[in-house]
């Protein structure tokens, strides 16, 4: 099983440790509702834990929710609403579309304002070690005492300017600067007392120093993967491997795994543009979230995603095609079939290509054995199916018993559309597989 490493830049195999696969996967920013492009990403992270499940490991995956950070702080003053109440609401939404999306639960889901006493715990040790300063109340991490900066973004520091600080949470891969650990309370902010050497500081964390607490508290100081978007590769992952290697002087991460960004028809999603969309928005319009996992995976994570509504309609179209292979269930798949599947998929979950095997073997076993790992619900959607199309089959029979057949005809058609036919017999219309 291989992995294209974003640390160093090539594919690797994947050797397990002792115990289960730790993961963790930088999870949402409750500030507003999930976009598709959020919601691509924790598809992907779903993926890798199914695969390795069903390649027989153990896994431990924790997704962190950031739910006090600029964004946060300021959507909750715009509504109106204290910090909790406003991050709580999106974050509902963001489970509801998980579920919808047939996304497994993370065994952990740390909050940021649940873990104020790791985060504060690690500001501390960085303190103490020589890698953190105080500045006008703030902490700041200094990067030019991290000889290692740099090196999963792969930044060149010789023209770094000695004692830059910034405060905000993401900045400029082209402006490197020692970044906040500690923010000093602002006028209206939420904030809490950190003490160093008997100075109080009210503040709050910054948004990098979260995730590296979280993730050491519950997974250990080195993880096996480390998954997120390109977009946190810097500043976020490249600040969270400094903070977190300098405390505990161990590699942080084995794995980094990164997916990149979705485009709607080439642009970027933008809301001045209207082409902004959330899993709500794609339901509104008669799409299925599982029509949208399904396209997700016919991208390689590590490529550019297009999304576009003909491209949705034609992932549907798809699986309605695959539940009516259901008719041949019983049919046996050859082992080299499975086999290749599987090489498809240890080669860096190549699931397009996986993909592509499964609609060439036609066969309703095998996307059965695969099931487990691309979550499509083909079971699932066919009982429901089958239900819809038992209720236009007795409302065809009411039509003809009152003569009405051209609208009969018309919903025969409609079961047909669903996967079944109509068999009419001396004792009542029965059902048929398609």
């Amino acid at each position: 099983m291989y992995f294209f490493n974003t640390l160093t830049q090539k594919k690797e195999k994947f050797a397990p440790r002792q115990g289960p696969v730790l993961i963790y996967s930088c999870g949402p920013t409750v500030y507003a509702r999930a976009h598709i492009g959020n919601l691509r990403a924790f598809l992907f992270a779903d993926l890798l834990v199914r695969y390795l499940r069903y390649r027989g490991y153990q896994t431990k995956w924790v997704m962190n929710i950031t739910d006090v950070d600029d964004k946060t702080i300021l959507g909750a003053e715009k509504a109106k609403l204290s910090l909790k109440e406003y991050t709580q609401k999106y974050e509902k939404l963001l489970f509801k579309d998980l579920r919808a999306l047939n996304v497994f639960p993370a065994d952990v889901y740390p909050r940021a304002t649940q873990e104020i006493t790791e985060i504060q715990k690690l500001v501390k040790k960085l303190y103490q070690k020589g890698y953190a300063y105080i500045r006008d109340g703030s902490v700041y991490f200094d990067i030019s005492k991290f000889t290692d900066y740099g090196k999963l973004s792969h930044l060149d520091l010789p023209g770094l300017k000695p004692g830059a600080r910034v405060d905000v949470d993401q900045y400029n891969k082209e402006a490197p600067a020692d970044f906040v650990l500690w923010k000093k309370k602002k006028e209206g902010e939420p904030f809490w007392i950190l003490e160093i050497e008997n100075q109080q500081l009210p503040g709050r964390p910054g948004w990098h120093i979260e995730c590296s607490a979280m993730a050491m508290k519950y997974l250990g100081p080195t993880l096996d993967f480390h998954l997120g978007g390109v977009d946190l590769i810097f500043p976020h992952h490249e600040n969270e491997i400094a903070q977190s290697e300098a405390v505990t002087d161990k590699s942080f991460v084995r794995f980094w795994l990164h997916n990149e960004h979705l485009l709607v028809e080439g642009e970027k999603m933008s809301k001045s543009l209207g082409n902004f969309y959330t899993l709500e928005d794609l339901e509104k319009q008669g799409y299925s979230p599982v029509a949208f996992r399904y396209l997700c995976l016919q991208t390689h994570y590590r490529s550019k995603m297009d999304f576009g509504f003909r491209a949705l309609e034609a992932a549907s179209h798809v699986l309605t095609e695959i539940k009516r292979l259901r008719v041949r269930r019983n049919e046996r798949y050859h082992p080299k079939e499975k086999e290749a599947v599987l090489k498809a998929l240890d080669d860096d979950l190549n699931t397009p290509r996986a993909l592509s095997l499964l609609h060439e073997s036609n066969n309703f076993a095998l996307w059965q054995e695969f099931e487990p790992v691309f979550g499509l619900r083909i079971e699932e959607a066919q009982r429901k199916n089958r239900r819809q199309a038992e209720k236009l089959l007795q409302e065809r029979e009411r039509l003809r018993a009152e003569h009405r057949f051209q609208e009969a005809d018309a919903l025969r058609a409609e079961i047909q559309r669903l996967g079944y036919l109509v068999e009419d017999t001396e004792e009542g219309p029965r059902l048929l597989d398609n």
